[in-house]
């Protein structure tokens, strides 16, 4: 998560924010606990890989994984002896020839990344670049299934590295073919080829020259018409969104605020919406003081703290379970465990996913399945694990990946392409079949 502290430390000594803490919530203490949310209403190369080793079964010793990171043993491994569990599907269409790894070499360091759900746009990602500047790029790349290799399709400047990329969940492709990045704001993007145009930016600190960074932010999949954002400023911002009527062919896509709330004690650094209660109201939030916190947008005069860390450690992701909205995972600053959470049984951990070596970046559920979930960090590793035997606990992954050339700063299960993982390490993005 370096990567990300890095980003948010360039804009913000850029734009010239001023102290983030706003000091302890009054109604703050031990889990579970309910406290009060203040409402502030108002020239890119593609490189193809031939078939070769991608997860395969770890070979699990006494000491836990063992060798699973000597890359002579991985290519000893052959498509027959991989480990694939039954729950996970394989992909309609495919044939035997389909390659286990594509790989795609961008022009700069890679960091945000995002898989398309358009179901005509199967297997194209949004990257964003990781240059310690104001000048970064975001590039749109799509697979040709008959030459199996990567394009770029689309290339466009953004302010600062992206802290967040990611499409507009519409799986029906009935909505404008939108795009959306935080970073220093907000932006809603209309992605065309080659042309990808800015349709706006969205900024609710338009009477200030300061602007607190965006840590993250979540596109609601029940009402498209609603974002969620994270912020350095201890805030999360629902905004809504509004398609004008066409002008010719042209739908102008605009934003107001609906809500803003002081969501933690110090900076928000996640926000993820759930699935429960119809999909639309209800989003988690992780933040510097350590705590995991759930909001209802029907009653945002208070939010459930659900988990804090016991040493208060920087929480600084978290997702949904895709099938089981009763659970969540996190993962704390600088630690090598990803924690798994039911809301029902709030403070204690139900699961410890503990195999990494250093330092974990990125959590992805499985879209299709409520007992798989990928983690990879600063050790290389995409590591899938079966939870279903919690609580358990869950000792080792079923699948492993070694990325030899650099540290997974970034890993995405594709929503509508179940097979498929994608992963960022240094200027290389690769999609992994499962």
């Amino acid at each position: 998560m370096e990567n990300l502290r890095r980003i948010i430390h360039l804009s913000r000594d850029e734009a010239g924010v001023e102290g983030a803490d706003r000091g302890p919530d009054s109604n703050a203490g031990s889990c579970p606990i309910t406290s009060s949310a203040a409402n502030l209403t108002s020239t890119t190369e593609a490189v193809t890989v031939a078939s070769g080793i991608g997860f395969v079964a770890p070979k699990v010793t006494r000491a836990g994984l063992g060798e699973v990171n000597d890359r002579s043993d991985r290519r000893q491994q052959t498509e027959q002896q991989w480990l694939r569990p039954t729950t996970l599907r394989s992909m309609s269409g495919t044939t035997g020839k389909r390659k286990e790894i594509y790989k795609y070499l961008a022009p700069w360091p890679l960091y945000s990344m995002n898989w398309s759900v358009r179901p005509d746009k199967r297997f194209r990602l949004a990257l964003g670049s990781f240059v310690e500047e104001y000048n970064n790029k975001v590039q749109i790349i799509s697979l040709d299934e008959d030459t199996s290799e990567f394009s770029a399709k689309s290339t466009f400047d953004h302010p600062y590295p992206t802290t967040k990329i990611m499409w507009i969940p519409d799986s029906k492709g009935v909505y404008p073919d939108l795009l959306a990045t935080s970073g220093d704001y907000l932006r809603l993007w209309r992605a065309g080829e080659p042309d990808t145009r800015l349709e706006c930016v969205l900024n609710n600190n338009k009477n200030s020259d300061f602007c607190a960074p965006l840590t993250s932010f979540d596109w609601n999949e029940v009402d498209l018409n609603l974002v969620g954002t994270s912020s350095i400023d201890t805030t999360c911002t629902i905004w809504g969104l509004e398609t004008s009527q066409p002008l010719g062919r042209v739908n102008l896509v605009s934003g107001h605020v609906k809500t803003q709330l002081i969501a933690h004690d110090k900076e928000v650094y996640d926000i993820a919406f759930s699935r429960a209660g119809g999909g639309r109201d209800m989003f988690a939030s992780v933040g510097a003081d350590g705590s995991v916190r759930m909001f209802d947008l029907r009653h945002l005069e208070h939010s459930t703290i659900i988990y804090e860390d016991p040493a208060h450690t920087p929480l600084l992701r978290l997702a949904w379970n895709k099938q089981d909205p009763n659970y969540l995972a996190t993962v704390a600053m600088d630690s090598c465990e990803v924690i798994i959470l039911d809301v029902r049984v709030p403070c204690t951990p139900v699961a410890r996913l503990s195999n990494h070596r250093a330092c974990v970046n990125g959590i992805a559920w499985a879209p299709h399945s409520s007992c798989h979930i990928c983690t990879a960090g600063d050790d290389h590793q995409a590591l899938i694990w079966d939870i279903q035997q919690m609580p358990r606990p869950i000792e080792d992954p079923i699948l492993a990946y070694t990325a030899a050339e650099g540290e997974v700063n970034q890993i995405q299960w594709g929503a509508t392409q179940p097979d498929w993982i994608a992963i960022c390490y240094k200027t290389a993005c690769e999609i992994l079949r499962v």
